[in-house]
């Protein structure tokens, strides 16, 4: 198939690149503002109790749960004549808004937990009526554009904060692209070798990221996506790019190299790095695509991306880059300083005398110290992982320059605690009936209770009741509040939501779906490397060294951004925890890249070894031939999706963070030091499989190396 493909590209090169450059400009047309259709972060799962009492108290109330807005306005003594005017005039501006269902304030309520400690501030709740995600956010965005010259009014509330790390998510999106590609383009100059070659990761990234673009733009017309997965395209499309072309462009020149650039060299690129892109790309996608096992919007559109990525991705390197290679031929070299151009003559080359082949003979000669040191240094990274505390998104993520994030500190510190950020308990019971002031008064005795609103109605027979606690929300005594709620007993409905019941939630059911994501995670990830070795023994062996590299990353997360080291350098404020679903995604993502590296690693090895070297020579000239691409490429991944380290939002720099330092961890200590001396204490039992699964391989295995032989590796020119 591959080689029907490469005869059809060699012919037709000019024609795929202008259906190329066609496809491109219809995505940036109509891919560009998919932004614009997406929802906000989404951590909900439709079954928990928070989400479905949510639901019951809305569709009877007709307005949200949860204040949508809460705006702060400092206006003096509050008892003034004046304060009461300007506040009760933001309060008639909010109840203007056609889908605000209501707005309450101080003079409203009386309720002297709304005025500040000194007197001088109050704030007016607005909540929305129940509407999508999406317009909840288009709807604050344009209340906030409404009030931005007010400098006596700020902002803040559930959906003033979705929709601020929306706007976030596009300033950081420009950011990091502006950032990294300047990079990219340096170390690509450096290692491709020519000003040329160097341009082709870029143009295949790019064209990566406006073609998924689209494709999300396509599924945000039926689905609800949210927003925060375009950060995770940028950095994915950008550095599956720059993998694939380095395993394919180093491929062509060293087939160039002995069959001179044309139809064969492209031929038995395809063949070889062709088909080990093929293959790797359907485990990333594959692994990452698990993550649309979750009921929550974050993370299935997450998966849904980088599934959507990886293949785009793929099917350009698989089609478009080839075609390039091979209108491009010898000129893919042109533009290359002598120093680089006699660096990518050696690189094109086999050679047994090379950094990678001596350092994997210096693994080898002591095979056992080298694993046992390898995977302490890993465990021991890894051990600030059992130590992690988790939370959710929340207005603390966002900047200190954002609204949301100043009304949340102010009310925190110079309010009464936790009045707009109760504990929402629906009960199945009118609200001035005596079952409700029965479980209200049960309520206040309760341990951790600052105050119990009285009962607001919902319908004929249901009612709120607002629990304000002590501590903060997402605290253990706030958790252990809503747990004691919980466990009440009583002959009607008791349901509790909010912001600590929702986070709850969360936790119980990512631990739910966590297994039949790790299974299919673990089963591709087996079933591709089998495939390609026709082994059991490495697959397996796969499998814990990337559960050993993710340990360390994780380890490596909570050290950060858990206990706050770095602050300074990497401009955040840390919170005492890690986002709960950011272990998930990197365990998904992590695995899909170690595999992909891993692949392309023992492709090269078992094809040393069909030639007819020994399973420890195999191994040396595999690292060889792979190793400075896999380092290479990690650090140009770790460039493209590292760049959002310097994104605002906490949750995205533990994103970006967590990925480079997937991708470097693999490529050096797990590909370096690992798998050559691990490969070399297992000998030949590394290629074991029982009889049946020999046979099956027989059959439908993955060949690395094409039809023709297998070049022996000739003196070194370093």
């Amino acid at each position: 198939m591959l080689s029907r493909l490469a005869n059809f590209l060699h012919a037709n090169a000019r024609r795929v690149l202008f259906a190329a450059v066609i496809v491109a400009a219809v995505a940036g047309v109509f891919g560009t503002g998919v932004a614009k259709h997406m929802s906000p972060y989404g951590a909900n799962d439709p079954a928990t109790q928070s989400v479905q009492a949510t639901n019951k108290f809305e569709a009877a109330s007709g307005r949200q749960i949860d204040p949508g807005i809460v705006a702060l306005v400092n206006s003096g003594n509050v008892h003034s004549a004046a304060a009461r005017q300007r506040v009760e005039h933001v309060a008639s501006r909010l109840r203007e808004e056609p889908h605000v269902a209501g707005a309450v304030s101080y003079y409203d309520t009386h309720d002297p937990a709304m005025v500040s400690r000194n007197g001088r501030s109050t704030y007016v709740v607005a909540y929305f009526k129940p509407l999508s995600d999406k317009q909840l956010k288009d709807d604050a965005q344009q209340i906030e554009n409404q009030f931005a010259s007010q400098r006596d009014v700020k902002l803040g509330g559930e959906q003033i904060a979705n929709a601020q790390a929306n706007t976030q998510v596009g300033n950081d999106l420009a950011h990091a692209e502006l950032l990294a590609f300047p990079f990219i383009f340096l170390l690509s100059l450096l290692f491709f070798r020519s000003l040329v070659a160097s341009l082709l990761p870029p143009f295949l990234g790019g064209l990566a990221i406006v073609i998924t673009f689209l494709v999300l733009r396509i599924v945000a017309s039926f689905a609800d996506l949210s927003v925060f997965a375009l950060n995770f395209v940028t950095g994915m499309g950008l550095g599956l790019a720059i993998d694939y072309s380095l395993f394919m462009v180093s491929r062509y020149r060293e087939e160039a190299a002995t069959s001179g650039f044309g139809l064969d060299a492209l031929r038995r690129t395809l063949q070889t790095a062709g088909r080990t892109i093929l293959f790797s790309s359907l485990t990333v996608g594959a692994a990452v695509a698990s993550l649309a096992i979750f009921p929550q919007r974050f993370l299935y559109s997450m998966g849904i991306a980088g599934a959507a990525v990886a293949l785009v991705a793929a099917t350009l390197a698989l089609v478009v880059l080839p075609a390039l290679l091979a209108l491009l031929g010898p000129r893919v070299n042109a533009l290359a300083p002598k120093r680089l151009q006699r660096a990518a003559d050696r690189d094109a080359r086999a050679t047994q005398s090379g950094g990678w082949y001596r350092l994997s003979r210096f693994v080898m000669r002591r095979p056992a110290r080298v694993a046992v040191l390898s995977a302490t240094l890993l465990i021991a990274l890894g051990l600030p992982f059992t130590g992690i505390k988790f939370i959710t998104v929340n207005a603390g993520v966002l900047p200190q320059s954002a609204s949301a994030r100043q009304v949340d500190d102010t009310l925190a510190r110079e309010f009464p605690p936790n009045r707009t950020s109760p504990l929402q308990v629906v009960i199945g019971a009118p609200a001035g009936s005596d079952q409700a002031r029965t479980l209200a008064a049960r309520i206040r005795r309760l341990p951790d209770v600052s105050g119990v609103a009285r009962a607001q109605a919902a319908g004929p027979n249901l009612s709120l009741l607002a629990v304000a606690p002590v501590d903060r929300p997402l605290s253990e005594p706030t958790k252990q509040l809503v747990r004691d709620v919980r466990a009440i007993h009583a002959p009607f409905y008791i349901g509790v939501a909010g912001q600590t019941a929702a986070f709850l939630d969360l936790e119980h059911s990512l631990g739910a779906h966590l297994p039949a994501v790790l299974a299919v995670i673990v089963a591709a990830t087996l079933i591709v490397l089998f495939l390609f070795t026709g082994s059991v023994v490495l697959p397996v062996k796969a499998v814990l060294m990337n559960a050993l590299s993710l340990s360390a990353v994780l380890g490596i997360l909570v050290l950060i951004f858990q206990d706050g080291n770095l602050e300074g350098l990497l401009s955040f404020t840390s919170q005492g925890a890690i986002d709960a679903t950011q272990p998930i995604f990197l365990a998904a993502v992590a695995f899909g890249l170690a595999t992909d590296y891993g692949v392309f690693l023992l492709s090269r090895i078992k094809e040393a070894r069909d030639g007819g070297a020994s399973d420890s020579e195999a191994v040396a000239i595999g690292l060889e031939r792979s190793g400075r691409i896999i380092t290479a490429a990690a650090l140009l991944f770790a460039v493209a999706i590292g760049a959002f380290a310097t994104s605002k939002l906490v949750f995205i720099k533990e994103l970006g963070v967590g990925t480079a330092l997937a991708v470097l961890i693999d490529a050096s200590i797990v590909r370096a030091f690992l798998v050559p001396s691990l490969m070399a204490l297992l000998g030949r039992w590394n290629w074991w499989a029982p009889k049946p699964l020999r046979r099956l391989h027989s059959r439908i295995g993955l060949r690395e190396s094409g039809p023709s032989a297998v070049a022996h590796p000739g003196p070194s020119r370093a």
